[in-house]
């Protein structure tokens, strides 16, 4: 195996938005809404409050 010298690396990019960590906060967020209501609140819940 060969190397050869003078290849470039690849830069590391910060992320701008972290989506694993924003679905968390949607998802906690979601099933603190959802807690204590009955079945047939929850699905007038999702009913209501889709994008």
């Amino acid at each position: 195996m060969t190397f050869r010298s003078g290849l470039k690396t690849k830069e590391i990019k910060t992320k701008d938005f972290d989506a694993v960590g924003f679905m968390r906060q949607i998802r906690d967020k979601i099933s603190n809404d959802i807690a204590d209501l009955s079945n047939e609140q929850i699905v007038a819940y999702f009913k209501n409050n889709r994008p």
